[in-house]
């Protein structure tokens, strides 16, 4: 049996034992939806049969990452877990509790020991209906494509981060969406509190480093579907606490994948206008097909979703901002979670790598005269 790593941050309530649990559930943690629990699972898997799911034939590519994350997803029942112990005096700020043991700095004492041995961090924040098995598993998933043979830099590996916020996993189309809906927007608070922390920890490397960064990799953010709703309730927490200045821009790439949120949500004036000073570079991954986005047009009632046809008015949008259509690649395929498929993940992978948009090794076209708008062939 092979084994693979997973470091995690959540705002679910434990099932167990507080720092050996045997899992997360299906609400919010006992010390409010703001808590972040932070630790490390260890999933085990057969290595041949995952390796046969990584070498599936995609078009002109390889990778069958929804399958895989199905099969990594029920071994993820059977996972260890251990979450970074801490001392906290809950009822007083952590500013002036100078003996205070914080579970969010020894995640990212670990994770940047990983970095400096040439790997770049890539949080992942998964979207409506995912139990934790299924978080901890796609996780895993995402992890093994991002770093298969021929998908990227043999040299620069990519380690993947899991968010997992209390996505109820019950598949009722009308309850279960409300429900999840109304815990994203409470737990993207939780994320804003995690990304200030993680601010507040890089300017403190950085200081001791003389303002370098400090091991030269990057950091890079991925939210699935309505992961992205999460990330806009991050969004909103972050202003509040920087209500004066620029945002810090934590990440080198962000990656909307699917996203279930508002097709105008980029435009000056709307909730997600200033999302791009959080990075370099954001990508907008949507598809024509993706019938859960129509699902959530008609059935909920919400406007057109950013994961159909992308942006509204790409030309409102910022620079920074890139959408692609993969509605040629994964139509009638995988038409929902096409970021773990091969064409797509691989697409996704260059960009971690730092190759440009227009680089002839891509399988992307610009996507009429618009300088930000590529359709994936």
């Amino acid at each position: 049996m092979a084994e693979i790593q997973i470091f995690y941050a959540t705002n679910r309530n434990h099932l167990g034992r507080r720092w050996r649990p045997r899992g997360y559930g299906k609400k919010f943690s006992d010390d409010g939806a703001e808590n972040l629990r932070f630790g490390h699972a260890w999933v085990e898997y057969d290595g041949a049969r995952a390796e046969a799911f990584l070498n599936e034939p995609a078009r002109e590519d390889r990778g069958n990452g929804e399958g895989l994350a199905d099969y990594l997803s029920e071994r993820a029942r059977e996972a260890r877990l251990t979450a970074y112990r801490e001392r906290l005096d809950p009822n007083r700020s952590e500013l002036v509790q100078p003996n205070a043991k914080l579970g969010s700095r020894a995640l990212f004492a670990d994770l940047a020991e990983a970095m400096r041995r040439r790997s770049d961090v890539l949080v992942y924040i998964h979207g409506y209906n995912v139990a934790w098995h299924e978080a901890l598993g796609t996780a895993a998933a995402l992890q093994l494509m991002l770093n298969r043979p021929g998908a990227g830099d043999p040299g620069q590996s990519v380690l993947v981060v899991l968010f997992s916020w209390p996505s109820d996993g019950l598949a009722l189309p009308f309850v279960s969406y409300k429900s999840d809906r109304s815990e994203a927007k409470a737990s993207g608070y939780a994320v804003g509190r995690g990304f200030l922390k993680l601010r507040d920890y890089l300017a403190g490397l950085r200081d001791r480093a003389g303002g370098q960064e400090p091991c030269g990799q990057s950091l890079h953010l991925l939210c699935h579907s309505m992961g992205n709703y999460v990330l806009q309730s991050a969004l909103a927490r972050m202003i509040t606490y920087t209500p004066y200045g620029v945002l810090p821009r934590l990440f080198e790439h962000i990656f909307m994948c699917a996203p279930d949120v508002n097709d105008d949500v980029l435009e000056p004036g709307k909730p997600m206008e200033r999302l791009h000073q959080l990075c370099r570079r954001v990508s907008v991954y949507h598809n024509r097909g993706d019938v859960a986005m129509y699902v959530s047009d008609y059935t909920k009632g919400n406007p057109d979703r950013l994961g159909t046809a992308g942006a509204a008015r790409p030309a409102q949008v910022h620079n920074k901002v890139h959408q692609v259509d993969c509605t040629p690649l994964v139509t009638g395929l995988v038409e929902h979670s096409y970021y773990l498929w091969g064409p797509v993940n691989t697409d996704i992978r260059q960009s971690i790598d730092g190759i440009p948009f227009d680089d002839p090794k891509r399988r992307r076209r610009r996507e009429s005269e618009l300088p930000n708008a590529w359709t994936l062939y």
